[in-house]
């Protein structure tokens, strides 16, 4: 879909010098001589480039749409990640890097979105909160709950994050993915 240069927005993937990019900023700018302009900080989909780029308002650019589609992880082999997509029962494997460090995350059967352009996936989104069990942790010190102290913790699936006081060994919590922070006791 072609939009003018002045239409883009954060969050938008374009098609620009034949790659994918995200718009990541986007500036409107209008000098006292000439034309208005967007001025926009593109990044590589696949990459680490970035990019500073002026698009006028005369301008077309091709906006991209991704599919999302809903995947089962299925199990991790060697340094590479088996998921399952939910309608056709295609599997397909995703490098550990391609999701990240929050591949610590993925249990046995989660449903993740992958995000595709012309069968390629892009990206994935994980669930934004999972149920994990605190392997190690301080104990409890006496008046110090009393105070909002946070102490460290290491959950089952090895990443360590901050939790209040009272969580102890044993006990389930809920966590962020993408923030790694602690939010509730689960029930």
């Amino acid at each position: 879909m072609k939009i003018n240069g002045n239409e883009i927005r954060p969050g938008n993937v374009i098609m620009h010098q034949d790659r994918l990019w995200v718009a990541v900023k986007v500036d409107h700018v209008k000098p006292g001589k000439g034309g208005a302009y967007a001025q926009v900080e593109l990044k590589a989909i696949q990459g680490t480039t970035k990019l500073n780029e002026r698009f006028r308002s005369a301008e077309t650019v091709e906006k991209v749409t991704l599919e999302q589609r809903d995947f089962q992880y299925l199990y991790a082999q060697g340094d590479a990640l088996v998921f399952m997509n939910t309608e056709t029962y295609e599997q397909i494997e995703l490098a550990t890097d391609f999701v990240g460090e929050r591949a610590a995350f993925l249990q046995d059967g989660m449903m993740v979105t992958v995000e595709m352009y012309e069968d390629t996936p892009l990206g994935v989104q994980l669930p934004a909160q999972v149920t994990l069990e605190v392997t190690d942790t301080e104990p409890v010190v006496k008046g110090q709950t009393a105070a909002n102290s946070f102490k460290p913790a290491v959950l089952e699936n090895g990443v360590k994050t901050m939790v209040p006081p009272f969580v102890g060994i044993g006990q389930k919590i809920i966590v962020d993915t993408t923030e790694v922070t602690y939010i509730r006791r689960a029930d």
